[in-house]
């Protein structure tokens, strides 16, 4: 490395600054790491600040890929417990529309509070504009001494991993006045520093320009920017003037570019601010020719893109006297091997509570359409609660309150609430700061856990930040579901006619979340020798005109029916296969007849995703029912045991004797025969009668 005439060595001695967190970020590149948990949809403060508060988390890769077709951004945060990225011999991999950002622990109090503070470009140095060379046994101690320097604004840092070398420098890729052109150093990672203040980004003063001086037509580099740059930050402005100034302002991230989408209309932001410049970009300005237009054009502003330029000192360029670097003391050189034994502590004595004395009592309420989270703090608290990856539609704001909630909805993407196979979760943040997150934030896991099979409601939560799980469990008992056949005077019936209307019920207690759906119902012959499949699989009636599809009656399904038998069997034996979903289930569209209708035989969508056919948890219920013919007398000579369980099949088993079809034929033709005799005894009687001669009196 070509150092310049007034290089600096300089030693680092042991400090007594405690490590602190930081992040340093890529753009566009990739390690390869295990990755641990990821989730679709988060922002990317939310994926940093995520693996900022998870122990495990060494690096958070997040990516979006732009839909051509809305257009929009489709974002995934993968967090990962073991990266290449501390490797200086992994060499990592391009990928567009990526950030990716790595855990680290600096000794410096100059660590800022911004979601990163260093931007690394792998392999690249700048010649020749060097102000102090360090040794250094770590990367971590090189970028602290960039942070700890006072002598001079320190804008990036170089670090040679075979030599140890740290270099320091004044200058970055924005510096002008000088030729600054990043080149190939193998080993040699190029590092910015991003916790500069606005006003230190440059040497002298801080202007914005269009993109003329790419050699890009502005339309297209705007199109670009609006498309694949990510929006740091949107708001609503008046001006291009006053976009200008809160990006010259801005103190939350160090701001190098915005989109100014022209005069508001409506409540849309208009304004987008950004990190990123084309000095960023690995490809630079040679980006935005490779980009294709969107394949639907909305109609939407293109606006006019700006980026930050460094303007040169007065009196700087050809013929002028070159700039002296303020003098500073040689140091003798020396190697830091010094540990620091506080990387890692960061346990507290309640995981309820934060640094700022706030503690937190939070409740989760598992609901049949949302997952009410109940949150009461010791004292007022100011901010916002909000479901992560869901920041703008999915929140409330607190003002000065000690208990407030948040309803996270369970169906469509306000809340991006996931589930599987009956199990749902999504994550809370308990924000401080109205944009950034904080150590004094919370972040919760939530999770309701709907037991299809019928046996109990559970949910869990655990702060992710702490090392240790809080669990809080509850298990109230989902009910059982039971068969109940009732008269037209609503009584409940065991033994009926033919041809009686009867209400065939599946009931559970209307005080509960759920809902039922029944399929593959059977109508069975006592003897079980024949059966009739009166519902079929998937919740349709096979024959309407003998047993219709079931309709809601609050929590209830019911059918009403006319009461049939079996040939050769006057019990009928009834068998459903019943299981639950989360609130009213969706009925099945039926056909019959070529006429379409709905029965409630199946469950909503998304209870069914991951299980469409019958598994074992699946719970059969059955009822018995004696049908009698016409003129039959109703006599029972056993009814169930009153002691059954609800919770389990209940069959009711009646018999009574009953004539056969040839007993009656026998006993008509004997009535018959004995009707007849009577008549000819009559009529032998009278003719017998009439045909004696009467006697005369004399």
């Amino acid at each position: 490395m070509i150092l310049s005439a007034a290089l600096v060595l300089v030693v680092i001695l042991p400090g007594q600054a405690t490590a602190r967190m930081a992040f340093e970020k890529l753009t566009d590149f990739d390690f390869p790491g295990n990755t641990y948990y990821s989730v679709k949809n988060l922002s990317l403060y939310e994926c940093q600040g995520w693996c900022r508060e998870e122990a495990d988390c060494q690096a958070a890769a997040f990516s979006f890929v732009v839909n051509p077709l809305s257009p929009s951004q489709e974002t995934h945060c993968q967090l990962q417990n073991d990266s290449s990225a501390a490797n200086p011999s992994a060499a990592p991999q391009r990928s567009a529309n990526m950030y990716y950002m790595v855990k680290l622990q600096l000794r410096s109090e100059n660590v800022c509070h911004r979601p990163w503070s260093f931007e690394r470009v792998p392999n690249k140095v700048i010649r020749g504009l060097d102000n102090a060379l360090i040794y250094t046994s770590t990367k971590e101690a090189c970028l602290s001494a960039c942070l700890n320097e006072k002598r001079f604004v320190c804008r990036s840092v170089e670090y040679d991993y075979n030599n140890m070398k740290c270099v320091l420098s004044d200058s970055d890729r924005r510096s002008s006045g000088q030729f600054v052109q990043l080149v190939d150093a193998q080993g040699t990672d190029y590092f910015e520093n991003l916790c500069l203040k606005p006003a230190q980004a440059c040497k002298n003063n801080r202007s914005f320009g269009n993109a003329q001086r790419m050699g890009v037509s502005e339309e297209k580099v705007a199109q670009y920017v609006g498309l694949h740059y990510y929006t740091d930050k949107e708001l609503q402005v008046t001006s291009e003037s006053a976009c200008r100034l809160a990006c010259e302002i801005e103190s939350e991230f160090l701001c190098r570019s915005f989109l100014y989408l022209g005069q508001p209309q409506g409540a849309q932001y208009n304004c987008r601010l950004y990190h990123l410049d084309h000095k960023t970009l690995p490809d630079g300005p040679s980006t935005y020719l490779n980009h294709e237009r969107p394949l639907i054009d909305h109609g939407e502003p293109i606006g006019q893109y700006f980026e930050n330029q460094c303007e040169k000192a007065p009196g700087s360029g050809p013929g002028s006297p070159p700039g002296t670097l303020d003098k500073i003391d040689t140091l003798p050189v020396s190697l830091d091997t010094i540990e620091d034994p506080n990387l890692t502590n960061l346990t507290r004595n309640d995981v309820n509570c934060d640094k700022t004395g706030t503690c937190y009592d939070v409740s989760v309420h598992c609901k049949d359409t949302r997952i009410a989270v109940q949150v009461r703090t010791n004292k007022p608290f100011n901010g916002r609660i909000y479901a992560l990856g869901r920041s703008e539609t999915c929140n409330i704001d607190v003002i000065n309150s000690d208990a407030f909630r948040l309803d996270l909805t369970m169906a469509g993407q306000d809340c991006n609430t996931q589930s599987v196979t009956g199990v749902y979760s999504n994550t809370v943040v308990l924000q401080h700061h109205s944009v950034v997150m904080t150590k004094a934030d919370k972040i919760y896991k939530v999770k309701c856990t709907y037991d299809m099979s019928s046996k109990n409601i559970t949910f869990g939560m655990m702060p992710i930040r702490d090392p240790e799980m809080i669990h809080i469990n509850s298990s109230p008992e989902a009910p059982p579901p039971r068969i109940r056949i009732l008269d037209t005077r609503q009584r409940e019936v065991e033994t009926v006619r033919i041809g009686d209307r009867l209400n065939f019920r599946i009931e559970i207690p209307e005080d509960t979340p759920y809902g039922i759906f029944a399929r593959s119902c059977v109508a069975m012959a006592k003897d079980a020798r024949t059966s009739f499949k009166i519902i079929d699989d998937d919740g349709c009636p096979t024959d309407p005109t003998i047993f219709p599809g079931f309709t809601a009656d609050g929590n209830a399904l019911q059918s009403t029916y006319e009461a049939f038998r079996f040939t050769e069997s006057y019990g009928v034996i009834f068998q459903c296969n019943v299981k639950y979903c989360l609130g009213p289930c969706e009925p099945a569209v039926c056909e019959w007849n070529m006429e379409s209708f709905e029965s409630l035989g199946r469950r909503r969508r998304r209870s069914i995703e991951s299980n469409e056919t019958k598994s074992e948890d699946d719970m059969n219920i059955s009822q018995e029912i004696l049908v009698l013919d016409f003129g039959d007398e109703k006599r029972e000579f056993f009814k169930a045991d009153p002691s059954t369980d609800f919770a389990k099949d209940k069959t009711v088993t009646i018999i009574e004797p009953c004539p056969t079809k040839t007993s009656v034929l026998a006993l008509a033709v004997t009535c018959a025969l004995m009707i007849l005799l009577y008549i000819s005894t009559l009529f032998c009687y009278y003719m017998k009668k009439w045909m004696q001669p009467h006697k005369i009196v004399a």
